[in-house]
């Protein structure tokens, strides 16, 4: 599904960040992303979501490479991806409701075809008897969890999650990997960037840990 060769990013004239990265992402994976604050993994995030292109090195995505990509298809291509950004990146003027539809109506489905499922997604992160609640008044957790609906609700072929768990308690902390690994079960590849290690010894998964810049591969 991705293939990374030898790439390497950095902004501007600065050192690099990310250094001699080659690794797959093959379909129906799960893969947990771990490494120190600053080592570089929202950046590779934002690699993997076609978001930023790399100073050198070849990336392909779903059997294209990157760089022969036509900027106009991007979005497309990106539409494949669901994503839970740490800054959530709600729409402040649509409920819980709409934030969590959104990718649906974006791509012109009715609402008679997706309502149960938005409401059933909602229902399953503890959101409920939030549906017609604007951001704003949500708290973090909430908010996060929102975002986390959203990026599910399109049933993405590959799932990038930074911090899912970061502002939740324990106990919802669980059932959202539970979700996580739900929909990889279903053919979702899922990549989740996290520093929680309860988290990740839930799961018999491959770790993928970035130093320096630098990522070494644990099956």
């Amino acid at each position: 599904m991705i293939h990374f060769e030898n790439v390497g990013l950095r902004y501007g004239m600065g050192p690099e960040i990310l250094k001699d990265l080659t690794f797959d992402i093959p379909k129906k994976s799960f893969q947990f992303l771990t490494g120190p604050s600053g080592a570089g993994k929202t950046t590779l995030l934002r690699l993997l979501f076609m978001s930023l292109k790399p100073t050198r090195g070849l990336i392909s995505v779903f059997g294209r490479e990157m760089s022969t990509i036509p900027r106009t298809e991007l979005p497309m291509l990106r539409r494949r991806v669901g994503i839970v950004f740490q800054d959530f990146r709600l729409l402040d003027h649509l409920t819980t409701y709409e934030n969590v539809a959104l990718p649906l109506r974006v791509r012109g489905k009715e609402e008679s075809t997706y309502r149960s499922d938005v409401l059933e997604l909602l229902k399953w992160v503890g959101l409920g008897d939030r549906i017609n609640v604007l951001p704003p008044v949500l708290s973090g957790g909430e908010k996060q969890r929102v975002a986390i609906a959203r990026a599910l609700i399109d049933q993405p072929e590959l799932l990038l999650a930074d911090e899912p768990t970061g502002n939740v308690d324990p106990p919802m902390a669980k059932r959202i990997l539970k979700l996580f690994m739900e929909l990889n079960r279903f053919g979702t590849a899922v990549v989740i960037a996290t520093h929680d290690l309860t988290l990740m010894d839930q799961v018999q998964a491959r770790r993928m840990i970035l130093t320096s810049g630098r990522l070494d591969l644990y099956e």
